[in-house]
């Protein structure tokens, strides 16, 4: 495989595990974020979960040396970028702002590097034309935490080669993942479209006062085997995520069902984003 140096564009909760997860997969990996605090933060959760893994049995002395050998986090995105042979992008869910990034990473990376996104929602296809390698742009969607799920979706829009989706999926099997290839475009891709249907469902029901939050969560886990209810996931997964992509997708469709559920841009309002903030559909501030 010929890509060894991987740019992360974005030190958040997302793009701290993906660097990571590089890292000790033997890539050499530079995590870029223009904020002090976020590379903190994500240098503060490398040092805090090697050791709980190695306490575990669950990382090798290896891989611990790869990491702290291969993992640099640094605020300048040139430095990041200009050697790398891939590129995974893990900002916010705003098309504008991934547009802007890709312009940007068009102009630094070497010309054989492919510019990745993490987006859940947004198609490469409204990314690409911000650069002028279009076959080397597309979607591989990791699942939160993606040190732990296994699916990674790699998404071929009609501008992306075969080459570089085999690339990419060689690149998801290094990291020990078990890519799914899309071979089109859809919105959502595969799981997220059938995670909306659910979590939507489960918003209306509780906008409308038909269950509250842990009955509904409690009986999608016992009827269908889910190790968690879709209420959980939204507080994993970011009740702030969830509020900008229903937001994207409203706008861009203009259908009023596409706006999120009143009981989320609630929560949203008041800042409470689900575990990451200490609250959300439930209070993890007594746990």
């Amino acid at each position: 495989m010929d890509i060894k140096t991987i740019c992360v564009v974005g030190a958040g909760l997302m793009g701290q595990q993906l660097a990571l997860l590089a890292a000790k997969s033997g890539f050499e990996v530079y995590c870029a974020d223009t904020s002090a605090e976020a590379l903190k933060k994500a240098q503060d959760f490398v040092a805090t979960w090697i050791p709980k893994q190695q306490a575990k049995g669950k990382i090798t002395d290896e891989q611990i040396e790869l990491v702290n050998k291969g993992l640099h986090f640094v605020d300048n995105l040139e430095e990041a970028a200009k050697n790398a042979d891939m590129v995974i992008e893990a900002a916010v869910e705003n098309l504008a702002v991934k547009r802007a990034i890709f312009a940007e990473l068009d102009r630094i990376t070497p010309p054989h590097a492919i510019l990745a996104t993490n987006s859940s929602y947004l198609v490469s296809s409204k990314i690409a034309d911000a650069t002028s390698r279009p076959d080397k742009v597309l979607n591989m969607h990791f699942f939160n935490p993606a040190l732990i799920m296994k699916t990674v979706e790699v998404v071929q829009g009609p501008h992306v080669s075969d080459e570089t989706v085999d690339k990419v999926m060689e690149v998801a099997r290094a990291f020990g993942k078990n890519p799914a290839r899309v071979n089109k475009e859809i919105y959502g891709f595969l799981c997220n479209r059938i995670f909306s249907v659910m979590t939507k469902e489960a918003c209306y029901m509780l906008d409308q006062g038909i269950a509250s939050v842990e009955d509904i969560d409690n009986a999608v886990k016992g009827a269908f085997g889910h190790p968690m209810g879709p209420l959980e996931l939204l507080d994993m997964t970011g009740i702030d995520l969830e509020y900008h992509l229903g937001m994207e997708r409203f706008r861009e469709t203009g259908n009023l069902t596409d706006k999120p559920s009143p009981s989320l841009v609630e929560r949203y309002g008041r800042g409470d984003y689900g575990r990451k903030t200490g609250k959300g559909y439930y209070d993890y501030t007594k746990k």
